[in-house]
C-alpha cells in the first residue's frame, strides 16, 4: 500500500524504551528512489542533535498506531555514528553505520527491502562494542554509484516536461513494504488552486538539484492527464499535519565516497 510522506513529517516515533522525537525527513536514494534514512529530530532527549533510522529498523508502518515504532533502544541510538546533517553522507560512515546495527550494507543488492535478495527487517540488531572498527571498504563498495537526496528538499522543485513547465513536486507516494518511492504528487498550475496529480517516478529523467527541477518525459498535457491525486486522512502515526508544514530544504545530501 502507498503511502503519502509529507503526511509522515512530524510524526512521533517511539524506541522500544521510550520516546525518541520525531520524524525530521526521508533521504532516498535517486537512482532507484529507495528511501533509504529516515531522519529523526531526537528533540529535548538529545538536545541538538537529529540521527538517522534504516527502514530495517522500522516496525509496520500501517500497524503504527500513534506512534511509528522503531525496534531499537534508546541507548543503541545514543550510541550509534554521529552524523553532520550539514555535510554529505559519506559511503565510509555508511559501512560504519550499517556495522554498527549489524544489517547488510544495501548496495550489496537491489537495495530494496523485501525484494529479490530478500532482505527483512531485523527484530532485534545484534549488539555493537565500541571496540570494534567499522568493515573494510572494498573495490566493489567504493564503486557503487549512491546518491542521497532530502525530502524536504526536493518537495517543491518545479516540474519540468518535454514541452515546459507545469507544476512542482508536493508530496512522494512510497511502498509500505519495501520503502521504494514509486510515483510523485505533482502541484499543476496555481500553488492555491491548481489540482494534485500523481506521476510514476519510472517517468523521471532526471533531477538538476543547480535549477531546483525535475525533469520527466511526459508532455504538459500528458502530465495533466494524469491519476488524480485524493489523499486519504492520515492512518499511521495519529497526528494531524500542521498547516505549514516546516519545509526548510535541509540542502542536497549527497552520498561520496
Amino acid at each position: 500500500m502507498l503511502q503519502s510522506i509529507k503526511q509522515l513529517f512530524g510524526g512521533k516515533l517511539g524506541a522500544l524504551d521510550g520516546d525518541l522525537g520525531h520524524v525530521k525527513d526521508f533521504y532516498f536514494d535517486d537512482h532507484n528512489w529507495s528511501v533509504r534514512y529516515v531522519v529523526a529530530d531526537t528533540g529535548n532527549w538529545l538536545p541538538g542533535r537529529q540521527v538517522l533510522l534504516s527502514p530495517r529498523a522500522f516496525g509496520p508502518i500501517f500497524d503504527a498506531g500513534k506512534i511509528l515504532p522503531v525496534n531499537l533502544t534508546r541507548k543503541q541510538i545514543e550510541d550509534s555514528p554521529a552524523i553532520d546533517l550539514h555535510k554529505p553522507v559519506s559511503r565510509q560512515y555508511e559501512e560504519e553505520y550499517h556495522h554498527y546495527y549489524g544489517w547488510p550494507y544495501y548496495w550489496g543488492g537491489d537495495g530494496l527491502l523485501g525484494g529479490p535478495q530478500g532482505f527483512t527487517i531485523l527484530e532485534t540488531p545484534p549488539k555493537f562494542s565500541k571496540a570494534d572498527t567499522a568493515a573494510p571498504i572494498t573495490p566493489k563498495a567504493v564503486r557503487a554509484d549512491v546518491h542521497l537526496r532530502s525530502a524536504q528538499a526536493v518537495n517543491g522543485y518545479n516540474l519540468q516536461a518535454t514541452d515546459g513547465l507545469i507544476g512542482h513536486v508536493c508530496d512522494f507516494m512510497m511502498d509500505d513494504q519495501n520503502w521504494a518511492i514509486s510515483e510523485l504528487v505533482i502541484k499543476t498550475g496555481h500553488r492555491f488552486t491548481g489540482k494534485e496529480v500523481r506521476i510514476l517516478t519510472s517517468q523521471v529523467e532526471r533531477i538538476s538539484f543547480t535549477q531546483s527541477t525535475v525533469h520527466v518525459k511526459l508532455t504538459k498535457e500528458a502530465v495533466e492527464k494524469s491519476f488524480e491525486h485524493d489523499l486519504t486522512p492520515l492512518r499511521v502515526a495519529g497526528f494531524t499535519p500542521p498547516a505549514n508544514t516546516n519545509r526548510e530544504k535541509i540542502g542536497e545530501v549527497t552520498a561520496i565516497f
